[in-house]
């Protein structure tokens, strides 16, 4: 009886979410193009050493604001035009950047892509979490990060072929300018392909187009198994309907148990960031400077640990559906805490070359397998109907201020002279291998098992349960492949 309940249209579900997940493509273009910019923008523009790091960091100041309003407008205007304001936001920063006759006006278009990054870092995996069947969702959600990943190292190499055998007064008059321009192909190719997706069928139950939500239910299961679908996702509004999306309303339902489910997301988001992966992928030449004599060696080295979260994204993607989110997240923490606590060591007695960085091989392989694409699969799918596109605002608003805090503390953490005396530079990764540590007691202790459980049976694991249980998906008919 089940076995024909489980047809479903996986073609159709990798294409559209396929089209999503060039948001996430365009995210690790962006925020990664500027690795190779630095430098020559730094002589075109004559910048002082505080407006180099402001033309790193401002970018994070449009991430926050994107990701706390991206909730709001996806659910106001639908996730399909969210994420056709994210392309267009991008498009324009990416002409502006490329354009920019000032440093004032890089770093305004620079914010305003920022702003786009924001929305797509919530939108594409709303959308994907939304209609993805539940059997395949962590795989289907993970797309998004590989192409996050791809997207990072996509751009070192399109730096390197264009530095490669280029005059450095060419690099600083048009070399970055056109490293820039180059993200003109995958906005191009999104805001082509972006409308023939369709909307979300559950942002349509929310809007009380019920024809629309059917038609795509039909499309990816088929109608006896759309119409038993969309009927259980109008109970899960009816059940618990927000009569306000505000943050306050949030706090005080149901006795505050609309908050558990934010702050847990909120605190998976900045986990992500405590173990210090985005000041390897920020600042890993300065980092790996004091392990190397070169700055060519030390990029050199960098484009290895790109390769290797690229390619332990590609592994977790066939793990998460098959062993599960919870016991990753915790192979994850102890993993990269592990790997990290090497590192450190390494720096701290001095070990040089190529065999100083074993340890960030081993973490940027491990991270991309689990804590990378996992613990965004995990939010998306924590927070209730009502609460998923406000509760992922939040939680990637509260991960880009991790993110800022951490980009701003770090270097002056590791050019603090009586720091590096005593830690020889590894100081820094002493503190994330900690936070990693901090990681493991958070995910055992609060996070449950959600593979294979219908987004709607995952909020009872958080209100009545505790992170061992979990709904077993042999327990219960297969009654959802739209990602319930």
């Amino acid at each position: 009886m089940y076995s024909e309940k489980r047809k479903h249209n996986l073609a159709y579900v990798i294409a559209i979410c396929s089209v999503a997940a060039l948001g996430g493509l365009l995210q690790g273009y962006d925020t990664s193009v500027i690795s190779g910019v630095i430098e020559p923008l730094n002589h075109y523009f004559s910048l002082t050493p505080s407006e180099t790091g402001w033309a790193v960091s401002s970018i994070v100041i449009g991430c926050v604001v994107g990701a706390y309003l991206a909730g709001k407008l996806s659910d106001i205007y639908g996730r399909k035009a969210a994420l056709i304001i994210t392309v267009i936001l991008m498009l324009a920063s990416v002409l502006g950047m490329a354009l920019a006759t000032t440093f004032t006006w890089f770093i305004i278009f620079r914010i305003l892509g920022g702003f786009g990054i924001g929305l797509a870092s919530v939108v594409s995996p709303i959308y994907m979490t939304e209609v993805a069947p539940r059997d395949y969702r962590g795989r289907v959600v993970t797309m998004n990060m590989i192409c996050f990943v791809g997207g990072q190292v996509l751009v070192l190499i399109v730096n390197y072929f264009i530095v490669r055998s280029a005059a450095e007064q060419w690099i600083v008059d048009m070399g970055w300018r056109i490293m820039l321009a180059l993200g003109l192909i995958p906005c191009v190719l999104f805001v082509f392909l972006v409308g023939f997706i369709p909307e979300s069928p559950r942002w349509n139950v929310m809007k009380g187009r019920d024809s629309a939500a059917l038609a795509t239910l039909t499309r990816i299961s088929n109608a006896e198994h759309a119409k038993r679908v969309l009927q259980e996702i109008k109970e899960s509004f009816v059940k618990t309907s927000l009569p306000e999306k505000n943050i306050s309303s949030v706090a005080s339902q149901n006795n505050g148990k609309s908050a558990k489910f934010i702050i847990i997301a909120i605190l998976i988001a900045c986990f992500n960031q405590f173990t210090g992966i985005n000041v390897i992928q920020y600042f890993g030449p300065t980092l790996l400077m004091n392990v190397t004599g070169s700055m060519q060696e030390a990029m050199y080295m960098v484009t290895w640990l790109a390769g290797l979260q690229f390619l332990g994204v590609l592994a977790g993607m066939s793990m998460v559906d098959r062993y599960g989110r919870r016991i990753l997240l915790l192979i994850g923490s102890c993993g990269t805490f592990i790997c990290l606590a090497l590192t450190f060591l390494t720096f701290y007695y001095g070990v040089r070359g190529f065999t100083s960085i074993i340890g960030l091989l081993g973490f940027m392989f491990i991270f991309g397998m689990t804590w990378a694409q996992i613990a965004w699969t995990v939010v998306g799918e924590i927070l209730p109907n009502r609460l998923r596109a406000m509760g992922m605002g939040l939680a990637y608003a509260a991960m880009w201020g991790a993110n800022f805090v951490i980009s701003q503390v770090f270097p002056v953490i590791n050019n603090n002279p009586w720091l590096r005396e005593k830690f020889h530079g590894g100081f820094p990764l002493l503190l994330f291998s900690i936070c990693c540590l901090i990681s493991w007691w958070f995910v055992h202790r609060y996070i449950p098992e959600t593979k294979g459980v219908a987004l709607e049976e995952i909020e009872n694991l958080i209100t009545f349960g505790n992170a061992k249980r979990k709904i077993k998906s042999d327990a219960a008919p297969f009654t959802d492949l739209t990602g319930k």
